[in-house]
């Protein structure tokens, strides 16, 4: 480089204003709100991320009812009309995760939410089998937003040694959501219509998007630095000023409005097709939430024709699943943090998001365990509890596995969070859609027990070896990653 050149770029960069936190305490970025504040978002993104999976399944008991009203007569059609909502959640978050990244967290969940709510009460009103899984497609499409932005807005607000207990509520409540709703369906469609079932959630979700208007603040640091620099570009001479040119630390230069959407859209498909952390762990979260929708849509058959219990009655042993999940998660809230911390110590007080895997090994081993329990104890008509005790078994390893993978997916992947948990997501909510569908008739061929024990199987061969593989190669694999976080990282761009 000449010295004109040196002069003209050394001339070139004091004419930019480069935008920036003031300072490690700078009480606008939201790592360093106050607990109150933090807590606060993240109880709003986990209520937006509960409500729209109990609209998933809470149709579930009612499905027999509408399909009397709809004259609907074949079971992959019947089976259609609760998992048609999931298959949006495959499309919905490819989207709505990197519009996160332009137009800011808060927003889009917020538009999305009102977006599903609309939707939803059209369900209630929908008069033909058409109308039905459309309107369940769309609304499920608004519903997506909070699985891949929710975890976005726990990556902004905390700090990576103090997020497990927040993920550990916000991952529960995909799971738990579609727990309760099968129960609280089952007794409103007994008691009531089925269109109920509709009305009650939206009412539901009217009270969290309140609470979201008031509550949840924008989150996302480039977001805010961008209000920050327009607001210093308003108060600058343009005539007159000492800068040409304003822009955020996360922007290059050459960065254009047509850039930013043609690569935020596309991320997630470039992280799905080149990231070795999202397809083996998307792989097995696929499977694990194929499995949980399986069992949804499978409990009234155990229940209602092997034990011949009426539908309000077999609806309550989902809360054996509830159960499973709920203890499990609040375990790994404790355990999650804490061992994070003392293998941080250990290894000279440098984290690792490795080190969110340990608890994951006990969630491969129960998920098996608890498939075979249920399976074989239903297909030889045992006592009830010992059902649901394989079923309790298999929610607790449900949500150690899941809470593990988008822990570390989000420590692996921070500034792209919601990107990188919308690309995970997409195998997710394919098997969410596609397990139910098959379910009935794979049971009917083989039986519960047969039936379980190839899952058990598939559970076994791709679920045990990844937190070990991860543990071994997973700091390699990071560092040939063009956006994942580096051992050493500082502010990566916005690609």
């Amino acid at each position: 480089m000449t010295e004109n050149s040196k002069s003209d770029e050394q001339e070139r960069q004091s004419d930019v204003l480069i935008v920036d936190w003031d300072g490690p305490d700078d009480p606008l970025n939201p790592k360093n709100w106050s607990y109150k504040n933090k807590w606060a978002a993240t109880i709003v993104v986990s209520s937006f991320t509960f409500i729209s999976p109990v609209s998933s399944s809470m149709i579930a008991p009612a499905a027999e009812a509408l399909s009397r009203d709809f004259g609907i007569t074949n079971t992959v059609v019947t089976a259609l009309t609760v998992s048609v909502f999931v298959l949006a959640y495959t499309i919905g978050p490819l989207f709505l995760g990197p519009l996160s990244e332009i137009f800011g967290r808060s927003r889009v969940l917020q538009l999305a939410n009102l977006f599903y709510l609309a939707w939803n009460i059209g369900c209630g009103f929908a008069q033909n089998t058409g109308q039905l899984i459309a309107f369940r497609f769309l609304a499920g499409l608004g519903g997506s937003a909070p699985f891949s932005i929710g975890g976005g807005v726990i990556s902004d607000t905390w700090e990576t040694h103090e997020r497990g207990r927040a993920i550990a509520i916000y991952s529960l409540a995909p799971l738990l959501g579609p727990v309760i709703g099968p129960v609280a369906g089952a007794w409103i469609a007994e008691k009531s219509t089925w269109r109920w079932v509709f009305w009650s959630t939206s009412i539901v979700c009217v009270a969290i998007q309140i609470s979201g208007l008031f509550f949840l603040r924008e989150t996302y640091a480039p977001v805010l630095l961008e209000q920050k620099a327009e607001k210093l570009r308003k108060t600058m001479d343009s005539e007159n000023g000492a800068y040409k040119e304003v822009r955020t630390i996360y922007e290059s230069p050459d960065r254009t409005w047509q850039s930013i959407m043609i690569r935020s859209l596309t991320r997630p498909f470039m992280l799905f097709f080149s990231e070795p952390i999202i397809q083996v762990l998307g792989v097995y979260m696929a499977f694990i939430y194929g499995v949980f929708y399986l069992f949804l849509t499978t409990m009234p058959l155990i229940f209602e024709g092997t034990y011949h219990q009426r539908p309000g009655i077999a609806g309550l042993h989902y809360i054996a699943i509830g159960i499973g999940l709920t203890g499990a998660s609040q375990f790994n809230a404790l355990a999650m943090d804490r061992i994070y911390a003392y293998l941080k110590k250990r290894n000279g007080d440098n984290g690792r998001p490795e080190y969110r895997l340990p608890p994951m090994v006990p969630g491969t081993f129960l998920l098996p365990a608890g498939l075979l329990i249920n399976g074989w104890s239903a297909q030889n008509h045992v006592h009830w509890i010992v059902p649901d005790i394989g079923t309790a078994l298999i929610g607790a390893g449900l949500i150690l596995n899941f809470q593990s993978i988008q822990i570390y997916v989000v420590d692996t992947f921070s500034l792209h969070a919601a990107s990188a948990l919308a690309a995970a997501s997409f195998l997710r909510s394919v098997a969410g859609f596609g397990f139910p569908l098959f379910a009935p008739e794979m049971y009917k061929a083989l039986g519960y027990g047969k039936g379980d024990t190839i899952l058990a199987a598939v559970a076994i061969a791709i679920g045990c070896p990844a937190p070990f593989l991860f543990w071994r190669y997973g700091e390699q694999i990071r560092c040939a990653s063009r956006y994942a976080r580096k051992p050493s990282s500082g502010v990566p761009p916005i690609h």
